[in-house]
């Protein structure tokens, strides 16, 4: 690679550097709220199950269950959930674009993807995805679950924003790809896309032996730990710049 080539690629990736201090503290800050969220969103659903009673199992049992109409206390996880997904949109939308944004198109594409999908928008909308029931409760069942507006939206948003967040993945991976200094990231986000598609496969084939729940939280902590990195690897690399 020639001298001016090079001095292109150093140019674009300090380019969040050379903007205003203001631009600058705002990606910090939702890089921040963006670690936070996803801190918060796993341990959430950790707690939450503490309190759901002897016959709630997290291995056969799926997050959506706690934030049902008949869960205890499931309000308040509805609440902690769409604080979360709103977060995680700005994460995507303030601060992955404008560290990515070298990436062109794709890294537009990416984030906004990443904002519609089921940890942005899906979380988001919670309020309006409780099951009708737990399938704890006595007397449940698959069809119950979903007899109300609720369930439906959480079964349609839950299954498209999933594929949202898949294919953001292999969107922000491309324009990691073309941006200086976060070449690196690109293969092993798109091996994080490939195991979320995995877990999510499993979890659907798992459903009837009593596995969903496990593989459901599987998709959901992996997808977690994934922005919680790539919010640090932000926030590194707009460390000192002020």
């Amino acid at each position: 690679m020639s001298n001016s080539n090079t001095r292109t690629l150093d140019i674009a990736d300090v380019g969040l550097m050379a903007g205003s201090s203001g631009r600058r503290a705002a990606v910090r800050r939702w890089a921040w709220l963006g670690l936070v969220a996803q801190a918060v969103f796993v341990a959430s659903w950790l707690v939450a199950a503490s309190w759901q009673g002897p016959r709630y199992s997290v291995v056969a049992h799926t997050i959506s269950d706690m934030s049902a109409v008949t869960a205890p206390h499931g309000a308040l996880l509805v609440v902690v959930l769409t604080l979360c997904g709103a977060a995680t949109m700005g994460f995507a939308l303030r601060s992955v674009w404008s560290a990515l944004r070298t990436g062109g198109w794709r890294a537009a594409t990416g984030s906004v993807l990443l904002a519609l999908s089921i940890v942005g928008l899906g979380d988001l909308l919670s309020p309006a995805e409780r099951l009708a029931c737990r399938m704890a409760d006595p007397g449940c069942t698959a069809t119950q679950q979903l007899s109300n507006t609720g369930g439906q939206l959480d079964n349609a948003i839950s299954s498209l924003g999933l594929l949202l967040l898949v294919i953001a993945a292999f969107f922000l991976a491309a324009a990691m790809r073309r941006t200086h200094g976060w070449e690196g990231w690109a293969r092993p986000t798109r091996w994080t896309a490939v195991l979320i598609t995995a877990f999510a496969v499993a979890s659907v084939l798992t459903q009837e032996a009593g596995y969903g729940g496990l593989f459901e939280r599987l998709v959901a902590v992996t997808g977690a730990a994934a922005l919680a990195v790539l919010a640090i690897g932000i926030l590194r690399r707009t460390r000192g710049t002020s």
